[in-house]
């Protein structure tokens, strides 16, 4: 909270709206949450002329009060109103905090039309014991009947209630701080308070020691007063306190709050003759105990820091006195400090004690070691004044402040990219000199020394644009789009192949699964085709998972038989993750395990699955990956795959996975298995090269060839490449027939050949001249025969 007519001692702001201010300092990125002006219609002064016991009450009075325009009669029950009293009335129609709104009423058959007042019910003060035994406000005697109560008490400052972001330092909780931002803002000057006063001897240095034992307080000064008079404060500390939500306690209590309040530094005073000559600040002892001045006891830990006299803790740093010292109205010599301690130390005792204040909260945000000897000045000059105390000669001082100024050097187009706009370089000079940033030019370039009292403002040129930025006024910025480079977003390498296989193999019906990377040592022992042994776990959690896996196919077999026992009949499963050997060499695998019926919308009826529907299924996934006619299979014998029906899988010349149907001897069921390398898959990846459709028309004939039956299909695939030419684009297997048109040791492979030109179309005569130069070739190379029928 802050009060406005408060800072008007440290700038002029006579000719300012304070309405419209609280726009502008919002405006400038300190958030104004609500403007009060303490007004409420209807209140008057009065004085009580008559009061008489209620006939019908042990407690209640009936009054006779004057409020100058007319005589009311009153009834109220405050154990201290009487007869000349000057009140705060509030007449019939006035409406009090909570939507309380007086009416004319009679109270046990007595008419009342009024009420007379307490502080608290005009939510001017706490509402607690201590306020509500002291009954009615008593008003001094030249009060003026008939009058605004408030303006004769000074209430009706304008207050500002602040929501300050949390990486706003101190410098918007105390009022100096505060005027230096409406000075920014208003681009003014900030007048210091006055900090003068007569020293007196004896010298401090005669009598006081002070060592500070503990890396947590940094700076600690002292001065002592003497000769104090301790009493009611004046009036307008009292009043500017009490606005603020602080009681008036006295005038020394009154005033260590009020330098809190003026320059956020937090200060302690002690009973000197209570304390001695000694001051040691050190950490607490483990289970250290000390009575505060709640009186209540407290028990330390060594995460705490201590004010002792030597011997015995006197104080718990930044947090709360204790009661060995405390101030009394005997006191007559006071110790002030005023100190900088760890700010991370008081928050955490703070917040294990229980003992938030508003010291501790300043303390906790960090201090600027400046304001630390200003506020000690200004509590002597405040003391000397209102307590008629006499200010002793020096003061003790341990100071270990990194005093480095945080200098920044930047040019203006550095500030101009970060927030976006463009701020010349005399606009520039003007906010620096707002903000009272002292600051050189030099051609383009610009030094600025940040001044002590801004913490939050580190010494780099983000935070420096920031200030900038926010005085040269957000709402300011004009809407434009952005000149940055943009970046198209997606993912990269092994990720997006990961992503691509994924998206395919769902495509094509097939359901993904997840399985443990470790398996056990009998699984981790099958489908070891590429002879690659798994890491053993030193110490594995259980058997089943002790070794890394170096295949995906047993986990997916694990996972079909976890199926099969709920019977789940068409089965269709694929998985990617990593498997790793025993070197810890990480590769990236996708298998695909697949049994039953074929159940996907790319086919209408149902097909069983085989061996070709799963080759089918491979050689669609490459294809789409752009591998297309740069892989081929190579029949041969695995481990766990039936020996007849089973091969690996080349890519150019590298074997990059296998292809087959899991051995009976491993599970009888007709179960199809398929494992490819996406890490040599990547490896052997090129760019892709697209060309143009053809726009004129293929030509297709059809071909079988009568051939033995332990020759493969390759081998005549081979020859009719060689033999087509560039014109062959497409060679598909369309038909084995082995029967009674054949004879028991062979085979009928027929084949649809296709024949296109992408420059123009072809004729019968070419094509044909091809088609038999296939023929002539097959026959005569491979020795087979052409089936003419």
């Amino acid at each position: 909270m802050i009060n406005l007519e408060w800072v008007k001692d440290y700038i002029d702001l006579t000719d300012e709206d304070l309405e419209k201010l609280a726009v502008k300092i919002t405006e400038a990125g300190i958030n104004i949450e609500k403007v009060i002006t303490n007004s409420i219609p209807n209140l008057v002064i009065g004085k009580v002329i008559s009061c008489v016991d209620h006939p019908d009450s042990d407690h209640l009075h009936v009054c006779k009060v004057d409020i100058g325009s007319e005589v009311l009669n009153i009834v109220c029950g405050a154990p201290n109103v009487r007869t000349g009293l000057k009140v705060i009335v509030a007449k019939v129609g006035a409406i009090l905090p909570g939507d309380f709104e007086i009416k004319k009423s009679k109270i046990r058959g007595v008419e009342s039309c009024g009420m007379i007042c307490a502080l608290y019910e005009l939510g001017l003060e706490e509402k607690n014991e201590e306020t509500y035994a002291k009954g009615i406000h008593e008003l001094s005697d030249d009060a003026p009947i008939g009058k605004d109560p408030l303006t004769f008490l000074g209430l009706t400052d304008t207050l500002y209630e602040l929501d300050i972001h949390k990486h706003r330092n101190n410098d918007c909780y105390y009022h100096l701080g505060f005027a230096y931002e409406i000075a920014a803002i208003l681009n003014r000057k900030v007048t210091l308070p006055d900090l003068t006063f007569k020293e007196n001897l004896p010298s401090v240095e005669d009598m006081l020691t002070l060592t500070v034992a503990t890396k947590k307080c940094p700076y600690y000064s002292a001065r002592i007063v003497t000769d104090v008079e301790i009493g009611e404060s004046p009036d307008f500390i009292k009043k500017r306190l009490n606005s603020v939500g602080i009681r008036s306690i006295n005038n020394v209590v009154d005033i260590s709050n009020y330098v809190m309040l003026e320059f956020g530094q937090p200060l302690h005073f002690f009973d000197k003759d209570k304390l001695g000559t000694n001051i040691l600040v050190r950490d607490a002892k483990d289970k250290e105990e000390i009575i505060t001045l709640d009186g209540k006891k407290r028990l330390l830990s060594e995460d705490d820091i201590v004010i002792t006299d030597g011997v015995k803790p006197v104080c718990i740093a930044g947090v709360m006195g204790g009661e060995n010292t405390e101030v009394t109205p005997d006191t007559k010599t006071i110790l002030i400090e005023s100190a900088i301690f760890d700010p991370v130390s008081i928050r955490y005792t703070a917040s294990k004690l229980n003992l938030k204040s508003e010291a501790s909260i300043r303390y906790a945000k960090g201090l600027n070691y400046e304001y630390t000897e200003l506020a000690l000045q200004r509590a002597c000059h405040l003391l000397e004044k209102y307590a008629h105390a006499k200010v002793l000669t020096g003061e003790k001082v341990y100071d270990k402040i990194d005093k480095t100024p945080k200098v920044v050097t930047f040019k203006q187009e550095e500030i101009n990219k970060m927030l976006g706009i463009n701020i010349s370089l005399e606009d520039m000079k003007i906010e620096l000199g707002r903000l009272d940033f002292p600051f050189t030019l030099d051609n383009d370039t610009f030094t600025v020394t940040i001044p002590n009292r801004r913490l939050d403002v580190d010494p780099n040129v983000n935070d420096i644009a920031e200030e900038i930025g926010r005085l040269y006024g957000y709402q300011n910025l004009v809407s434009t789009l952005p000149i940055a480079p943009t970046k198209k977003g997606g993912y990269a390498k092994d990720v997006l192949l990961r992503k691509n296989v994924s998206k395919r193999l769902r495509s094509l019906g097939l359901n993904e699964t997840k399985t443990y990377t470790l398996v056990s040592k009998e699984m981790a022992s099958m489908f070891n085709y590429d002879n690659k042994r798994g890491k053993e776990l030193p110490n594995p959690m259980s058997q089943d998972k002790s070794v890394l896996r170096t295949t995906l196919i047993p986990s997916l077999l694990n996972i079909y038989n976890y199926n099969k026992a709920r019977h789940v009949e068409d089965i269709m499963l694929y998985e990617i993750s990593k498997v790793y050997d025993i070197e810890y060499n990480e590769e990236i695998k996708v298998a695909v395990l697949m049994k039953g019926r074929y159940l996907s919308n790319l086919v209408t009826t149902d097909v069983k699955v085989d061996f070709y529907l799963i080759k089918g299924i491979f050689e669609n996934l490459l294809d789409y990956l752009g591998f297309k006619n740069r892989y081929h299979l190579e029949p041969c014998k695995l481990p766990d795959v039936h020996p007849y029906i089973g091969a690996k899988i080349f890519l150019d010349k590298d074997m990059v996975g296998i292809i087959g149907k899991v051995d009976p001897s491993v599970n009888s069921d007709d179960i199809y298995i398929l494992e490819l390398s996406l890490t040599k898959l990547m490896k052997s990846s090129k760019p892709l090269k697209y060309k143009e459709a053809s726009k004129y028309p293929a030509v297709s004939k059809d071909i079988a060839f009568i051939v033995p039956k332990d020759m493969t299909s390759k081998e005549i695939e081979t020859v009719i490449k060689k033999a087509g030419g560039r014109l062959l684009s497409e060679i598909k297997v369309f038909d084995v027939y082995t029967g009674e048109h054949v004879s028991k040791d062979e085979k009928s492979i027929a084949y649809n050949l296709v024949f296109q030109n992408n420059e123009r179309t072809l004729t019968d005569e070419e094509v044909m001249e091809i088609f038999n130069n296939i023929v002539t070739k097959v026959t005569t190379t491979l020795n087979v025969k052409l089936r003419d029928k």
